[in-house]
């Protein structure tokens, strides 16, 4: 499962999660199997895995005749409305590359996140307009957290 390397008190050990269940953790230590007690069960959150909603297909536009006045254009999207833009694990907004307003397409990258001393480029899934943006450059956020909101 995971490997890790420790050194206490000067003596180097390297540990292998072998499996979790509830409370009670099998593990390697140096080749020595043991099963430990944990305080409390391990969150499956702290463990994130990369996953991708599903895009659905942009729907066809349909132009027709318009029927009322010009006058009446249609107003611009509510702040906050649209898609939400997840953070798919946990880890610190160090650069944000787009604004409110900002148009952006499909698989443009509207924020860095570092997590684990890596910089992930957090791409757009879906065309539009940058409704809100939820967090500021220096902010720690959780996996599944909205960043913002693309409409």
């Amino acid at each position: 499962m995971n490997k890790y390397q420790y050194k206490v008190q000067g003596v180097d050990y390297e540990v292998e999660i072998e499996e979790v269940e509830g409370n009670i953790a099998k593990v390697n230590v140096n080749g020595i199997p043991f099963e430990v007690e944990l305080q409390k069960p391990i969150n499956a959150a702290k463990h994130p895995t990369m996953t991708r909603p599903k895009v659905e297909a942009p729907k066809p536009v349909v132009n027709t005749p318009p029927t009322a006045p010009a006058a009446a254009a249609q107003p611009a999207a509510p702040v906050g409305s649209g898609a939400p833009v997840k953070a798919p694990l946990p880890g610190t907004v160090t650069e944000i590359k787009v604004t409110t307003g900002q148009q952006v397409n499909v698989g443009d990258v509207v924020l860095v996140l570092e997590a684990m001393k890596m910089q992930n480029n957090i791409e757009a899934e879906y065309a539009g307009t940058v409704t809100s943006i939820t967090v500021k450059q220096g902010d720690t956020v959780m996996e599944g957290s909205v960043l913002m909101t693309i409409g």
